[in-house]
This record gives C-alpha cells, sequence and structure tokens, in this order.
C-alpha cells in the first residue's frame, strides 16, 4: 500500500502530520490525522490552590490565554459557589471581546488568506502572510497589524498582561476601568467595528466573488454532516462568555441545552493509540466510531457550528451578516467546512460590535469588583466559547481549595474526530487514480483541518503508552555525564 506523509503540516497553532494511506488501484484507502505533542496541564494543576489555577492555565497556549483564564475564573467561582458583581463580569466580557478580535483577524489574514487571496496551488513561496500582502497592498496590510494591536492593548490594559493574564479571581477581577480608560476602548471599538466591516466585504470580493473558490466551498470536498454545538443566551442567540450549551442535529433540531455544571451527562471522551488528542462523543448517542450523519454521536463545536446551533446574533450588523451567509448558502444549518471561515467573519463583527456595547454600558466603571466567597470550596465547571469551540474547565477540590483533579475540554478536542472525517474525505475527493499528488493538492487537503483553526498545545492530554524521551545530564560545565533514553 502506498503511503503520502505531509509532515509538518502547516499554519496552525502546534505539531501535527497527516498520513495518507492508498490502495493498490491509487485511491485512498484511510487517512489518518496524527498530533505528536504532549501537554500535561491537567497533572501540572494537581497540588495547587485552585485560586491559583486562572493565571496557571494562561500558559497552555500563547494563542487563546485568555480562553482558559476566562474558563478557568468561571470555574473557580463555581468552587467557591459565588457569582461576581455585574460591573466584575462586564469587565470580564469586554477583555474577551477584544480578545476574539485579536484571534480572529489572525486566523483569517495569517492562516486561512493565503489559500483564498494567494490561492490553494499557488507556488508555496508565496501562499502565506507575505503573499497575502503583496496580493492586497501594504496599507491594508498595516491596518490587521494595528487592530491586532489595539486588540492587544485592550487586554493588557483590563488583563494585566496581553498574554499572562492576570484579571480574574475568586468571585471578580482584581481592577476596575476608570472613565478615560473606556472612552479610549470606545473609540477602538468603534474602529473594530469597521475593520470587521471591510474584511468581510474582502472575503465578498475575493472568495465569494470567485466562482471557483464559491464552487469549492459548495461542492467540494468538504462538506461533513454532523451535529453542531455552542453556548447560548435565555434568547438562544451566540454568546462567547456565559449561557448554556446549546447542542443541534444535522437538522437543526435542538437534541440537547444544558447547564456547565451538567456536561458529564451529556459528553464523553474516547483515546486512540496514533494520538495524544482524546475524542469527546455526545455520551446519549454514544460512539459509532468515524462517520457522519444524524445517527453519529459526533458533533462539530466551530464558528459555525455555534452559528447552526444558535437562533441568531445578539447585535445588529452581525445579525445581519448572519441572515445573508444562511441565504446565500441555502438555509440552516450549513455542513460546509471551508464556511468556517466566513462564519468567523460574522462572529468578528459580533464581538467589535459587543466590546462596543459593554465599553458604553454604565456599569463598566462601577467600583463593586468582587463577591463574598462561600465559607468551603468544591467542585466546579466554567465553560466558555474559545474562538475554536466550547472551552470547558472542570476543577475539584478539598476543603482547604487545593486541587484534587481537573479535566478539560478545549475547543479543538471537541473537534478531533470531525478533524480526521475531514482531512480523509478531502483526501478521497482530491487524490484519484492517474492524477499526479502534487504540493497544492496536499495543500487543498491541508484546508481541510486549517478551517477548525486547530490549536494543538492547547488540546493535547492524553497518554497512550509511553513517550519516548532523552534525558542528558549534564554537570556545571556542559559535560555529559549521563544519559536515560525510553523508546
Amino acid at each position: 500500500m502506498n503511503r503520502i506523509t505531509i509532515d509538518p503540516i502547516t499554519r496552525l497553532e502546534g505539531h501535527g502530520k497527516i498520513e495518507i494511506f492508498l490502495n493498490p488501484d491509487g485511491e485512498v484507502e484511510n487517512a489518518y490525522f496524527q498530533v505528536p505533542e504532549l501537554r500535561g496541564f491537567e497533572k501540572f494543576c494537581e497540588g495547587r490552590p485552585v485560586e491559583e489555577l486562572p493565571s496557571i492555565v494562561t500558559k497552555i497556549c500563547g494563542v487563546c490565554p485568555g480562553c482558559h483564564h476566562m474558563a478557568s475564573g468561571k470555574a473557580v467561582d463555581a468552587v467557591f459557589g459565588v457569582t461576581p458583581p455585574p460591573t466584575a463580569r462586564k469587565i470580564r466580557e469586554l477583555f474577551y471581546m477584544a480578545h476574539f478580535v485579536h484571534s480572529h483577524i489572525a486566523h483569517f489574514y495569517a492562516l486561512a488568506a493565503p489559500d483564498f487571496v494567494v490561492g490553494p496551488t499557488a507556488d508555496p513561496a508565496k501562499r502565506n502572510i507575505l503573499g497575502v500582502i503583496e496580493k492586497v497592498g501594504l496599507e491594508i496590510a498595516g491596518e490587521v497589524i494595528k487592530h491586532r494591536r489595539i486588540a492587544q492593548e485592550i487586554q493588557a490594559m483590563i488583563g494585566g498582561h496581553q498574554t499572562h493574564v492576570i484579571m480574574n479571581i475568586p468571585g471578580g477581577v482584581r481592577k476596575g476601568i476608570t472613565e478615560e480608560q473606556r472612552d479610549d476602548i470606545i473609540a477602538k471599538a468603534e474602529g473594530f467595528i469597521g475593520f470587521g466591516k471591510f474584511s468581510m466585504q474582502l472575503f465578498k470580493d475575493v472568495v465569494l466573488g470567485n466562482k471557483e473558490y464559491l464552487d469549492i466551498i459548495l461542492n467540494g470536498p468538504y462538506n461533513l454532516t454532523l451535529h453542531s454545538m455552542g453556548l447560548v443566551d435565555d434568547n438562544n442567540f451566540v454568546n462567547f462568555y456565559d449561557g448554556k450549551v446549546r447542542v443541534v442535529d444535522t437538522k437543526g433540531k435542538e437534541l440537547y441545552k444544558y447547564e456547565p455544571k451538567d456536561y458529564l451527562d451529556y459528553v464523553e471522551e474516547r483515546v486512540e493509540p496514533w494520538t495524544y488528542l482524546k475524542f469527546p462523543y455526545l455520551k446519549k448517542i454514544g460512539w459509532k466510531g468515524f462517520v457522519d450523519g444524524n445517527d453519529s454521536g459526533v458533533y462539530q463545536a466551530t464558528p459555525l457550528s455555534r452559528l447552526n446551533a444558535a437562533d441568531g446574533m445578539a447585535t445588529p450588523l452581525a445579525q445581519q451578516e448572519y441572515m445573508e451567509m444562511y441565504k446565500i448558502l441555502k438555509g440552516k444549518p450549513v455542513h460546509s467546512t471551508l464556511a468556517m471561515h466566513w462564519a468567523r467573519l460574522v462572529e468578528l463583527i459580533y464581538a467589535a460590535e459587543h466590546c462596543l456595547e459593554l465599553a458604553k454600558d454604565p456599569d463598566i466603571t462601577g467600583t463593586e469588583l468582587r463577591a463574598p466567597l462561600g465559607p468551603i470550596p468544591g467542585e466546579g465547571v466554567g465553560i466558555v466559547e474559545a474562538q475554536r469551540g466550547t472551552l470547558t474547565h472542570h476543577y475539584m477540590t478539598d476543603d482547604k481549595g487545593m486541587v484534587r483533579k481537573v479535566n478539560l475540554i478545549v475547543g479543538t478536542t471537541n473537534n478531533h474526530a470531525a478533524i480526521c472525517m475531514s482531512i480523509k474525505k478531502a483526501a478521497q475527493g482530491l487524490i484519484k487514480k492517474g492524477t499526479p499528488v502534487t504540493e497544492g493538492t496536499l495543500n487543498m487537503v491541508e484546508m481541510a483541518f486549517r478551517a477548525y483553526d486547530p490549536c494543538f498545545s492547547c488540546a493535547t492530554h492524553s497518554l497512550p503508552g509511553h513517550m519516548k524521551m532523552v534525558l542528558v545530564i549534564r554537570d556545571s560545565e556542559g559535560n555529559i555525564i549521563d544519559s536515560v533514553k525510553r523508546v
């Protein structure tokens, strides 16, 4: 059996490789997506005071530290049985909107745009962020950098640091926002809205305006019919920070809607020996394997899935774009993997609008920043929507608040089975007997996972067997005095 290896895969956070196996006729027999790295934060956190975890978990990933900080802060609130006052909650959410703006801009322009703006089969030397700049011009590139920088400035202002966030404490936040800071954020959020509208128009001009690209989205080998998961508010509108988890089936019918504390009644995880990343699935349906369709237990938790699972967006401009997207794509739910890029831009506009709403809210400069804690800590679950999907932090402590056990289900982990299936379907649709397998063909296979904006540094928590390891011991002058190998 012939074998094609893509190692390393490109334009992602973390490390991964793809193994494609061809049968004697030259058709794709199977494809495996492997994550060859391990992160052990669930174990690192054991034995620590639970109030330290919001600052510790930001080190899981430098791309989405704010997501882990938010989920952790909510989990710690639940451990202590406390609800933050309105000002503290809104400050947290304001920080989070800036975090979404920053991340969604990065993915669209640096990771996704090379495939569409430059071209999926273009020279790989050009198919990168520099190629995008060459196409769109230095002025637009400057705007991309500018708004990412501004989003980072807001995060640093509110969170203490844009990456190593220290904002959340049990029951609230460390510090408030001044009137001067509010005015600054308002001006910056207005700029986000303008840039979000510009980015959406760029997508419509470059992608939707290209019949070849639109055909790839609608009719290419990138469709996967799975259930959709996302956090929703009381009106079933998309909410990144708070609400209930809603799951709809492949036809858009609500299957479940549950509180974060009940997630283990609905989601279960399994492991496979060929990857360090777990496979969550819908517990009440059960694991049926790597198959799609309404009877499958596999689900997706992506920007598109959030829109599929919701009844709309909570801000006006985002709602207009939401309606237009589903109109062009012939109704909801949509199961086109590449439409995730479109949904991500709808979310960018929502985050920008909501950032402005929160900055103008009278409560945002309030002085009540923390609620009193309950007497005895216990167990808590915090769920937010990370840019890459539903993020769950679950902490179990003793009566002194020392962490006994941690369970994390991150956005990319939710999508692991779907990513594997998307890659296999793309490979089977693109690699045919008698057709040369070019670098461009393999890049189009990679496009199947790239749409998920995966973050494998966050996601890897399973350890099947033993990791290969070489431990080298050196003296104070750097000379090797001993080495131990595990193979």
